[in-house]
């Protein structure tokens, strides 16, 4: 049986895409079928894996809203063990085109319903805002990832999306866990840096994850190759974090790989 994970944070910049494209490569590295569904309509992660969105003929868009089997829709990507569900504009207007739809917070759950068990891990982008579109995504989610950049704003917002979490939880899917915190673009040299670590980790305490994702110029290089940081440079320090959130993600659901 599959897992939903759901990576979300309404505010952007915050590493959602990166940490979708690097984390589903790093699963992937390990031997665990992962599909990486893109659920932003700037479609970042569907360029990340190597597709141009505007030459994506079928998406998660038609899936939701034209109710296409998620199958017919789904791509290899360079990696074994890596598929994606792409995105494309067209994902700006689902939620305008949904509001009027029968149970529109659970299209995504029917969507990738019949293709959860073909994977180990199935990673959900979600765009940068609490719409619908992000609701259907934890809706449709066993667990949520939750990025926070170690910055002076970090835990501004974050108050929200726990609230939005705990709606849907009593409202739309009560089995939805948090995943975890993950703590991004860290930079070992600033005291700010360590202060939010700190403070996050005093108020979350076992929520957050122990592996930190520093700021690092392969992990910002690496998308305008169309490729994860693994196969751009795979001793980078972006890289070996990532693979080690992979590790801490299959030890924290007892999976030996």
């Amino acid at each position: 049986m599959g897992k939903i994970i759901a990576i979300a944070n309404q505010k952007g910049g915050v590493g959602k895409t990166t940490t979708a494209i690097n984390l589903c490569a790093s699963l992937a590295a390990l031997e665990c079928k992962t599909l990486i569904v893109d659920a932003d309509p700037q479609a970042n992660t569907t360029s990340g894996v190597g597709y141009n969105p505007r030459e994506v003929q079928n998406s998660i868009y038609e899936c939701m809203v034209d109710d296409i089997d998620a199958k017919s829709c789904i791509l290899e990507t360079e990696i074994d063990y890596l598929y994606v569900l792409p995105s494309h504009i067209d994902l700006v207007g689902a939620e305008i085109e949904m509001i009027n739809l029968e149970e529109r917070e659970n299209k995504m759950r029917k969507a990738l319903e019949p293709v959860k068990d073909d994977y180990d891990f199935i990673i959900v982008d979600c765009s940068p805002s609490l719409g619908l579109i992000t609701i259907n995504a934890l809706t449709a989610a066993d667990s949520v990832i939750i990025p926070v950049q170690c910055e002076y704003f970090a835990l501004e917002g974050l108050g929200k999306l726990l609230n939005t979490i705990k709606i849907i939880q009593s409202r739309l899917n009560p089995e939805l866990e948090i995943e975890g915190i993950l703590l991004t673009m860290y930079d070992v040299r600033l005291r700010l840096s360590n202060q939010v670590v700190e403070e996050v980790r005093t108020h979350f305490k076992n929520l957050v994850f122990d592996t930190l994702i520093p700021r690092n110029i392969k992990l910002s290089e690496s998308p305008s190759f169309g490729i994860p940081t693994i196969m751009h440079d795979a001793d980078s320090k972006g890289a070996i974090s990532y693979l080690n959130l992979a590790k801490e993600i299959l030890a924290k659901n007892n999976i030996l790989k």
